[in-house]
């Protein structure tokens, strides 16, 4: 039976852990070539080995995403390497600093803003060229966060570049459709990777904002039970794939009901 992403090639951005390299995992055991796409060599270098140690092929690629110049040569290197390419996966971003607004420094804020939706923007910018020969599907990794909830008092930016990346997907779904390049927005809730590595929290501040919120008794919130990279990476594997080819410009949530508590 042939594979979903038979010698398809795929872009994935923050491939080194959690949610990238589940589904650079993933998507290399359906057939994909991958261009693994990290600021941190040393996490790539292990999905590498993963990938070609099950009989795939991968491409190490160290970048940061908001820098135009480096997204440029990792695609410039990934056509070099297979000359095609059919799925983009936007995934690399930060939590940044989560602090009240009053608080937050002016940098601190483009960190958040750049990480995430510029540098989400730069890699659908650079991917469009390649895409337009034969058409493909990219994925954007948003969240519920400044899109469904808004409770997660101290994550202005952060809410703010999800909420912008929603808009920005959707604007290039329509834009693009000509060209038979699909764009869909992925929202997760919780789930259990390793993001609080870049995310610094100003605990003391944020009690001044904090929101208290009374969960009825015996019932645990959801927050409790993340999901898992694996589980996102299902879902990013059929936005990949041509299962789902009649679907463009749409979110979809995957937060176990989350954000409907």
């Amino acid at each position: 039976m042939e594979k979903l992403l038979q010698n398809q090639v795929a872009f994935v951005t923050g491939a080194g852990s959690g949610i990238g390299k589940a589904a650079a995992i993933r998507l290399a055991e359906q057939g994909g070539k991958i261009a693994l796409v990290d600021l941190h060599k040393e996490n790539v270098e292990e999905v590498k080995k993963q990938i070609e140690a099950a009989g795939g092929e991968a491409l190490l690629l160290e970048a940061n995403v908001s820098e135009l110049e480096e997204v440029e040569l990792c695609y410039k290197q990934t056509m070099d390497r297979w000359g095609r390419l059919d799925v983009v996966f936007a995934n690399a971003g930060i939590n940044g600093e989560v602090t009240p607004i009053e608080d937050m420094k002016p940098e601190d804020w483009n960190l958040t803003i750049s990480n995430n939706l510029t540098g989400t923007f730069l890699t659908v910018k650079y991917a469009i060229p390649h895409l337009k020969k034969d058409g493909g599907s990219i994925i954007i990794t948003s969240s519920i966060n400044g899109n469904r909830i808004f409770r997660n008092i101290g994550m202005s930016a952060y809410s703010t570049s999800k909420i912008g990346q929603m808009g920005f997907g959707k604007m290039a779904a329509l834009e693009l459709a000509h060209y038979r390049i699909r764009v869909n927005i992925i929202c997760p809730g919780a789930i259990d990777t390793n993001i609080g590595e870049n995310t610094w929290k100003e605990k003391e501040k944020l009690k001044k904002v904090q929101i208290p919120i009374d969960y009825p008794e015996g019932n645990q919130p959801l927050e409790d039970r993340p999901g898992t990279p694996e589980q996102v990476a299902d879902l990013v594997l059929f936005l990949a794939s041509s299962q789902s080819s009649h679907i463009t410009g749409s979110e979809i949530y995957i937060d176990g009901a989350q954000s409907l508590l």
